[in-house]
This record gives C-alpha cells, structure tokens and sequence, in this order.
C-alpha cells in the first residue's frame, strides 16, 4: 500500500483519485505519522438473509452421484474407512 502525505493529497487530488479509480490504496501521513487510509469505494452492496436465501434458492441442486463418483476419481475409494460421511442416509 503506498503512503501519501496530507501535503500531497492536497497538492496531487487528481493523480490520488485517479489511482484510487484503478483499485490503489494508500495510508495518509500528518508529520511522518500515519493517521488514515484512503481506499477505493467498494461498490459491492451487502445483501438481507432473505436475499441470500432467494438467491441460494436458485442455485442448481447438487448431484451426489457424480460428486462422489469424481471424489473417488480423485482421492480413491478406499479414503475414509468405516466412518464415510458420504454414506450417511441422504432425504
């Protein structure tokens, strides 16, 4: 993260916002000593539970077969023993 002073955030506002337009950050300096920090806007917007739970609702279901099948593929059958999770009654 680049450090600017108070003297050139006022002298270089423009070269400052337009660093910060292209995701730079920076820790303004009083006197040699820091005292805050300018960051890009963040333009993501934080969503409700029922948001998140409508959106959650629209993602495709998931199908166990396959994932396992490619687990297996990957990691090997015989990776987890007696206690497979996998094989816990699904419904």
């Amino acid at each position: 993260m680049n450090t600017i002073s108070q003297r050139e955030l006022r002298n270089n506002s423009a070269a400052v916002m337009n660093a910060l337009e292209r995701g730079e950050s920076f820790i303004l300096t009083r006197n040699g000593m820091p005292v805050g920090e300018v960051r890009p806007y963040s333009r993501h917007r934080k969503f409700t539970a029922s948001e998140l739970v409508e959106r959650a609702s629209k993602l495709p279901r998931l199908d166990y077969e396959r994932m396992r099948a490619e687990a297996d593929a990957f990691f090997g059958e015989d990776r987890l023993g007696d206690d497979d999770p996998w094989d816990r009654p699904r419904g």
